[in-house]
């Protein structure tokens, strides 16, 4: 099976230098990482869950570059298959950002498991927002197909419902991301709330519209 995406040096080395960067630091992190460290925070910024020093650098290079393959992967799977080229340039630096996205969640986590005081619970927030704002930005580029986008019963019975769903959807995931970014900086009473209801606008919004633009089509 050919790959319709062809991938390159050009599309890969940015992808390949982030992994190769996160599995040359997770040895320094296990030699210096105590026997216990923190793997998870509350949205206090507090530690609620610890894990061995071995999960702690090993882990998220496992799953990133478990991500990574499954990028390279679903082309060739995915039964619209021939569209890929028509988002190529837009696949990949999806791809590599997910990638750079995870890496940063990495090293923030493991650096804070290193002792260093690191904010958790205000710079994941940040990182999310503006990779919900990348997405935004992107998202009415993105072809049909069947792991990458909004994929809803309607948006992959229709091309004109999955355009008009993707315009709509990238304004929504702009404004969630800028949401997000300034979660952070709001009494941590309503934090909670502010996400949950971010999230919820999103998905209900994403999927309404969809099933709303397909029903007019109809």
């Amino acid at each position: 099976m050919s790959n319709p995406l062809k991938p390159t040096i050009k599309t890969e080395i940015i992808p390949g230098l982030i992994i190769l960067i996160t599995i040359i630091s997770n040895f320094y992190f296990y030699a210096n990482f105590p026997d216990q460290i923190p793997i998870h925070w509350n949205f206090q910024g507090e530690i609620d869950n610890w894990g061995s020093k071995t999960f702690g650098a090993f882990f998220f290079p496992a799953i990133i570059f478990g991500m990574y393959l499954l990028f390279l992967i679903l082309p060739y799977v995915d039964p619209k298959k021939l569209k890929y080229d028509q988002f190529r340039k837009t696949y990949h630096k999806f791809k590599g950002l997910l990638i750079l996205f995870m890496a940063l969640i990495y090293f923030l986590t493991s650096f804070a498991g290193l002792g260093y005081n690191i904010n958790i619970d205000v710079w994941i927030p940040i990182i999310i927002g503006f990779l919900f704002m990348f997405i935004g930005n992107y998202l009415s580029k993105i072809k049909p197909n069947w792991f990458l986008g909004i994929r809803t019963p309607w948006t992959l019975s229709s091309e004109t419902v999955w355009q008009k769903t993707h315009q709509f959807g990238g304004k929504l995931f702009i404004l969630a991301g800028a949401v997000m970014i300034l979660i952070p900086f709001t009494p941590f009473a309503l934090q909670g709330w502010i996400l949950g209801a971010t999230v919820a606008i999103v998905i209900l919004g994403t999927v309404g519209y969809s099933l709303l633009i397909y029903l007019k089509e109809k």
